[in-house]
């Protein structure tokens, strides 16, 4: 079994049989299960921290390349897997670390104990794979754990459920595309079981448990993982990654992966990001400007979920500089600005472009980061509003009709980052049900759509997303994809000679055409080369009730982010 412990592993399986046994079976034969469910009052602690550090780290810095799925790929196996006997974190100070999530307005710390390469951040009892045996041989978890208790920031533990070093885990690299040739998954469950009552013993009590990459582990595998983690901690929270779980709801909140998760006060959920483009750290990795932070951090907040943003320590212990100082920027925001974050609740009015919206008791924060108008214009609120002031320092004027709030601010007043509008109400603001943005009057919104080609066909990039009038959401294509089509049933024929494409931040485009359907085929009535960010094509009036677009060339897989048509206007 490669690197396990050998001379107690015997002991350790049979107590663990007897007791694990135990567990699988109530949970194969107790209806009740409310262990599947968290603390009301610990998820909603959760929730009111709105912002916390995700750490990936490990012997894979020493590459620069991604922790996990590098290994086999751009390393090969046996370098990567030795690559923890000259792993020596000298300058690793776990207070250092704390200090700065603390200095970044973050409230909680995950960290990823055991990636999908195996190794440990902890000296387990169950493997030699670990921190314990490389020549640095601390315990990075005891430290941080310690460290993040002093500056009250929460503590919480990423575990990945597959495995592809073990040799019990039926797939390997690179990527888990492999198999193993004598794997044993119950045998490897009982070591997962093993650890993970490791982490939540030795270094709870935990905020979380974050699970990730569930192959090979259905319901019937995975439930009882839940069961055994909620026995150790009652008051955990579990994510939803723990096992397959077709269809049915998974833990207790979702966690959207390198994307702002879509408005949800009915599930909680958590993006994680990372600051530079890699999990693990990479030298001179791009990394986000703090208008990319703090906007995601506002936008997460304003759909109800928090984030979750990942850094990823050097080689020698250190997080990289710039990323503190980036950091420390968010912090500073946060110092002036944090109660329009933490504690609230995302709403009434829906994220879109122009901003997002947070509440708390009777007050609304409405965070405008885009001003497309001189007036902002969102929808009614079906609530009075009492008074009105700019947090960020200025006048605003705010008028209330049956058909719209118009914002007022003068130019010189509004933030390039965030323009903070706080309204007070005559009632509670959670009572007032969720408002979408303002329609764009798109006669091809919601129209039903199709598309060559979906991103790892996840239906969270699917074609229905440039035309749901939402311009947080995207339609998006695989890497590499050049070539590719858009179409939109408008449900009926109608005449337009307006459209308006976005391609936001991916501006990916050399040329397109847009077409109609004539009977079998298509015929174009619009070409160009480049879109862009809200590109506005005037054309001459078509009557029509299918419409495509076809991108003829790409630099990369293309994602519009909005296609909108207009009738011709009398």
């Amino acid at each position: 079994m490669g690197n396990l412990k050998r001379s107690t592993l015997p002991m350790i399986l049979t107590c663990l049989c007897c007791a694990i046994g135990a567990t699988v079976f109530a949970a194969n034969t107790d209806d009740d299960n409310s262990y599947l469910h968290a603390d009301e009052d610990a998820l909603q602690i959760w929730q009111d921290r709105r912002f916390g550090m995700f750490i990936h780290w490990g012997p894979v810095s020493l590459k620069g390349t991604e922790i996990g799925w590098s290994r086999g790929a751009q390393i090969p196996q046996d370098e990567y897997d030795n690559l923890y006997k000259q792993f020596n974190p000298t300058k690793f100070d776990a207070d250092a670390w704390a200090r700065t999530a603390k200095a970044a307005g973050m409230k909680y710390v995950v960290i990823t104990t055991k990636h999908h390469d195996g190794f440990c951040l902890w000296p387990s009892k169950y493997t030699d794979y670990d921190i314990g045996n490389t020549p640095f041989k601390r315990d990075v978890l005891k430290e941080l754990s310690q460290a993040c208790r002093r500056q009250g920031l929460a503590f919480g533990t990423y575990y990945s459920v597959c495995d592809w070093w073990h040799a019990d885990f039926p797939l390997g690299s690179p990527g888990g595309r492999t198999k193993k040739p004598n794997p044993n998954l119950d045998r490897y469950t009982k070591y997962l079981k093993g650890q993970v009552t490791e982490l939540i013993e030795n270094y709870g009590p935990l905020s979380t448990m974050w699970f990730d990459v569930p192959q090979e582990f259905e319901p019937d595998r995975g439930k009882p993982i839940v069961k055994l983690v909620r026995s150790l901690q009652g008051d955990i929270i579990i994510n939803n990654r723990t096992y397959n779980g077709r269809g049915e709801p998974v833990g207790d909140y979702d966690t959207p992966e390198q994307h702002i998760g879509g408005f949800n006060r009915k599930r909680p959920w958590e993006t994680c990001m990372t600051i530079c483009r890699q999990w693990a750290w990479k030298p001179n990795d791009d990394m986000k400007s703090l208008a990319q932070c703090l906007q995601t951090l506002i936008r997460v907040a304003g759909g109800d979920g928090n984030l979750l943003f990942n850094v990823g320590p050097m080689p020698d212990g250190r997080i990289e500089p710039r990323q503190v100082q980036r950091l420390r920027e968010m912090g500073q925001w946060l110092e002036k600005y944090g109660q329009s974050i933490y504690g609230t609740r995302g709403g009434p009015f829906k994220p879109g472009h122009w901003g997002a919206c947070t509440l708390k008791g009777n007050t609304l924060y409405v965070h405008i980061m885009n001003w497309s108008e001189d007036q902002m214009k969102l929808g009614p609120l079906p609530k009075r509003v009492v008074s009105c002031t700019l947090m960020t320092g200025g006048s605003v004027k705010v008028v209330q009709t049956d058909k719209a709030t118009l914002i007022t601010v003068p130019r010189a007043h509004r933030q390039e980052i965030d323009t903070i509008v706080k309204l007070e109400l005559d009632g509670p603001a959670i009572e007032i049900p969720p408002i979408a943005s303002m329609p764009s009057g798109s006669v091809a919104a919601g129209g039903k759509a199709t598309a060559s080609n979906v991103y790892q066909n996840m239906s969270a990039y699917g074609a229905d997303k440039a035309f749901d009038d939402d311009p947080e959401t995207r339609w998006a294509t695989d890497y590499g994809i050049t070539q590719a089509s858009l179409e939109v049933d408008l449900g009926k024929p109608a005449t337009i000679n307006r459209a308006m494409i976005d391609e936001r931040r991916y501006i990916r485009v050399k040329k397109f055409q847009l077409q109609f359907k004539r009977g079998d085929g298509w015929k174009t009535f619009f070409e160009g080369t480049t879109l862009g960010e809200k590109k506005k094509l005037n054309f001459a009036p078509i009557t029509a009730r299918y419409v495509r677009l076809n991108i003829l060339g790409s630099a990369d897989g293309p994602t519009i982010w909005e296609f909108q048509l207009f009738a011709t206007e009398n």
